[in-house]
């Protein structure tokens, strides 16, 4: 066989080979990363969200509908954090395998914290020690979530993907769907997940050593999206200004973190990119709190096999520095 013939048939091969590579669309950021690292050097999975908007409120674009129908595969968080997204994907995905990631494969799921106010530090914890991690609000979930039945959210709190231990679990999870719909490149789809997996158990570490210096100040921060990531590190939060669905605080809410912030001594108050600032700046107002700016999509990071750890990482660095 000819040089020129064996070169059209690797061709040939080759952009079969690609065409079968499924189509995947993914919900947010973060969870694309994580997706991407699997899919590296097979395929590149499509961002429904786009950087810097809201998960729990959004209008899909044209392009990201289009993502949607032309999936095989979608993996999000689920309705918990984009309830908006559950008749998007019914609608548009109806013959793709969907996957949502909230509680999959054992992950660590947390009820919705209760109030503007946590007890995570040593004279506010109970006599337990238990530090607020108290599971035992399942049930109870009425006195201040009434965005519940507002805009449809679930009984956990839905920023799973900062709770480095539920991406590690992901990563083989998400490998498994890819091999299931595309079994000549499984192979290469759990060796990225094996890499990835270790480079978590590294970020991990280098996260722990950030904190470290930085261990036992205190913090609020402005929506209640942190948990995964304190109970993670150990590293609990004292309140937090909005609700876990970023929606607009109480007056009464606004009072109990100024009297927070006045009674404790609160180092940091930390704002996000994509929220009011005029209520930072309310809470910040007469305090000698330091504040910061972190963000727990990675707004201003180029989406792809990278983000998650950089997005990790760059959370860690502003909480030490704000404290």
């Amino acid at each position: 066989m000819s040089r020129t013939l064996l070169s059209l048939v690797a061709m040939l091969t080759g952009g079969a080979a690609m065409a079968d590579v499924p189509r995947v669309a993914v919900d947010i950021a973060p969870v694309h990363s994580l997706v991407a690292r699997v899919m590296e050097g097979v395929g590149t999975p499509d961002l429904i969200l786009p950087p810097g908007a809201s998960p729990h409120e959004y209008n899909l674009r044209p392009s990201e509908a289009g993502a949607l129908q032309a999936a095989d595969l979608v993996f999000w968080i689920g309705p918990d954090l984009t309830p908006w997204m559950a008749d998007a994907i019914a609608t548009l995905a109806g013959d793709a395998e969907v996957t949502a990631l909230l509680g999959a494969g054992g992950s660590l799921e947390l009820p919705f914290r209760e109030g503007a106010l946590f007890e995570g530090h040593g004279e506010d914890a109970g006599e337990d020690g238990d530090h607020g991690h108290d599971h035992g609000h399942d049930d109870d979930h009425g006195h201040d979530h009434g965005h519940d039945d507002d805009h449809g959210h679930g009984d956990h709190d839905p920023h799973v993907w900062l709770a480095p231990g539920n991406a590690a679990i992901w990563l083989d999870l998400i490998a498994g769907k890819l091999s299931a719909a595309d079994p000549e490149n499984a192979g290469t789809y759990f060796v990225n997940a094996a890499a990835g997996r270790d480079e978590i158990a590294a970020l991990t570490d280098e996260i722990e050593g950030i904190l470290a210096p930085v261990r036992g100040k205190r913090f609020i921060v402005f929506h209640d999206a942190y948990r995964y990531f304190e109970e993670s590190f150990d590293f609990p939060a004292s309140g937090a200004i909005s609700l876990s669905d970023a929606s607009d605080p109480s007056p009464a809410r606004i009072a109990e973190i100024l009297g927070r912030i006045a009674e404790q001594g609160i180092d940091c108050v930390l704002a996000e990119p994509q929220f009011n600032a005029a209520l930072v700046a309310t809470v910040m107002d007469g305090s000698a709190a330091r504040t910061g700016v972190i963000d727990p999509l990675g707004s201003d990071l180029e989406p792809g096999p990278g983000l998650y750890g950089q997005l990790m990482r760059n959370m860690a660095t502003v909480l030490a520095g704000c404290l």
